[in-house]
């Protein structure tokens, strides 16, 4: 196969395009669908196999189901508190308003919850939630979500195409006309018109050499999407770290271990033998918060205590085989196809891996909305409810309360455009890129390889903007990271008989060297220790970073100080949280 695209541009069209087929795109597109508006969901993963299928442990609302004193403030103020007081206080209080709206449409759509004996929706415990309220189906709670916006996707007939790569959006004058991509398996470069674009592209967590993202997702494309369009990134620096992420094979590091393997009576030791969480939370050991455990895994790593593969032993060998095969199918099955190992008998070895991005696209609270007329983002591509600290089951909620509304504003923004604007010139910029990738000499002695470039765009992140942070670690990440920019602009991509997946790697990369320099940039800025943040130069908290640090490509790192929480809630975020670990999972 030649290294060019031979097709003619496919143009399709469609009033709003919405980027991503997981549960955030999903749910917006349904909501778009059931308001008769023309939508078209794009996607670069299988529909099926999207990143909202590995969420295990549930979704959270304020039923009252099994705590009826529960209620949306409380679920808000939970928020508020886990967030460190940096997530915006009006996006915490729409999710947790809408969050009962959200369950029920999942209900009416046929999600299997499960159930008491009369017939309510069960709810339990996550870590730092005051009362029951995590919705869930087993531990395949993200997965049966998908399953079911899928059907109801496919009842309401939303064509869905999962085989395109955006690799633009399309704005003209300040206001979005579209995206330019192409198609993964044949290379087809594609023209989408769209009066409005919802951006559901998840975070940028692959860029980190051990994370629980699978390959080629979440390598920041929402970040530079919506960059390059004229948005702002809020957050960048606020990322959680799992503290338990394997390490082998090379190509599954970072592959979860639940933290059901530690609720059920797992140890967790370092190289000498010591259970070592004794030193960091006598009082909870293993069953502490996520972002302590991670910490301490990590601080013994880097004392010299770790494994010679710069690991922690996760040892569940001293329970019942018959509790293991029971309680935690899933790992014992994970460990023995990666591994060949034998959970029941052997140790597993761990280390923190980069889990979730909990900032993203700059969005307004009443309808997230980018600050670019027509632009949406929604899901983990967007930032302002998780702040320094993500509370367990938020996440799946939040693609559900803000799937629906911003479905319901951007019908709301398409059917009130009274003129169209198409700028010939950006489809031609779009259309540059990709044809100057596939044209470059992949001969030159100088030409470079999108994989090579991630590999060590991953390293530098893992060394420099790991768990633990300072100023001479992120200066030295960035002038390295100046380097791989430079060699980024010499790269080749080689499409062959198997179709286009170098030219996705490519914009892989692209997407992800901005995803670190925002990431770089705004650590930097953070001179404290806050939540996921941890900088051993700045190991307090400072009262005058409680706001965001929001990033352009052009000004950088800006700090935007937040507004109070509203009454209705913030005497409630400021009671100390419950820390017992009774009756409750972990986070």
């Amino acid at each position: 196969m030649n290294a060019t695209i031979s097709s003619p541009e496919r143009i399709l069209s469609a009033s709003v395009l919405v980027i991503g087929t997981g549960g955030a795109g999903l749910r917006a597109s349904i909501e778009l669908a059931e308001r008769g508006v023309d939508v078209l969901a794009v996607g670069k993963r299988r529909a099926h196999d999207a990143h909202t299928t590995l969420a295990a442990g549930g979704i959270n609302a304020a039923l009252g189901t099994m705590d009826p004193d529960d209620s949306w403030q409380q679920h808000a103020a939970d928020t508020l508190r886990e967030s460190y007081f940096l997530a915006d206080p009006a996006i915490v209080e729409t999710v947790a308003r809408g969050a009962a709206r959200g369950i029920d449409d999942l209900e009416r759509w046929g999600m299997p919850f499960a159930r008491e004996d009369d017939g309510r929706i069960s709810q339990r415990f996550f870590g730092a939630h005051t009362y029951r309220r995590t919705c869930y189906a087993g531990d395949y709670t993200g997965l049966e979500i998908q399953r079911t916006l899928m059907r109801r996707a496919a009842e309401l007939r939303v064509p869905i195409v999962d085989t395109v790569y955006i690799t633009r959006l399309l704005v003209s004058e300040g206001r979005i006309f579209g995206a330019y991509g192409f198609d993964i398996v044949d290379g087809t470069p594609v023209v989408i018109h769209a009066d409005a674009v919802i951006l559901a592209a998840g975070g940028h967590t692959r860029i980190w050499r051990n994370t629980s993202s699978r390959r080629d997702e979440n390598t920041g494309d929402s970040f530079r999407l919506a960059a390059l369009a004229g948005a702002r990134i809020r957050d960048a620096e606020l990322v959680q770290f799992h503290p338990s992420g394997i390490l082998e094979p090379t190509d599954a590091a970072g592959t979860l271990v639940s933290e059901a393997a530690r609720g059920e009576g797992g140890i967790l030791r370092n190289a000498l033998g010591e259970r070592f969480m004794e030193r960091y939370d006598p009082e909870r050991m293993e069953l502490s918060t996520r972002d302590r455990v991670a910490l301490a895994s990590f601080t013994e790593i880097a004392e010299g205590r770790g494994t010679a593969n710069g690991g922690v032993l996760l040892d569940v060998s001293h329970l019942p085989r018959e509790q293991i095969l029971d309680k935690l199918p899933r790992v014992y099955r994970t460990l023995i196809d990666l591994q060949m190992l034998d959970i029941t008998e052997q140790p597993i070895e761990i280390a923190p891996t980069a889990h979730y991005s909990m900032g993203g696209v700059w969005v307004r609270a009443d309808d997230h909305g980018t600050g670019v007329d027509g632009l949406y983002a929604i899901g983990e591509a967007s930032s302002g409810l998780h702040g320094a600290n993500r509370l367990g089951g938020n996440s799946l909620i939040e693609l559900l309360v803000y799937g629906r509304i911003t479905g319901e504003e951007a019908s709301d923004y398409v059917r009130g455009l009274t003129d169209v604007r198409r700028d010939p010139a950006g489809i031609a910029e779009a259309r540059a890129e990709v044809s100057g990738l596939l044209a470059a000499d992949s001969d030159g002695a100088r030409a470079e390889t999108p994989r090579r470039l991630q590999r060590a765009l991953r390293d530098l992140m893992t060394e420099y903007a790991g768990v633990v942070r300072n100023e001479r670690g992120l200066v030295a990440g960035l002038e390295k990271l100046a380097v791989l920019e430079e060699r980024a602009t010499r790269i080749t991509a080689h499409p062959d008989i198997a179709g286009f997946d170098d030219v996705a790697h490519a914009f892989d990369l692209y997407g992800s060297l901005l995803a670190a320099r925002a990431t770089l940039e705004c650590a930097l800025e953070r001179r404290e220790t806050r939540g996921c943040h941890n900088r051993s130069d700045f190991p307090e908290e400072s009262g005058d970073l409680r706001g965001n640090f929001v990033w352009t490509p052009t000004a950088g790192p800006v700090f935007e100080p937040l507004a109070e929480a509203p009454e209705s809630f913030r005497d409630l975020a400021a009671v100390v949280a419950d820390d017992s670990v009774d009756g409750k999972l972990v986070e």
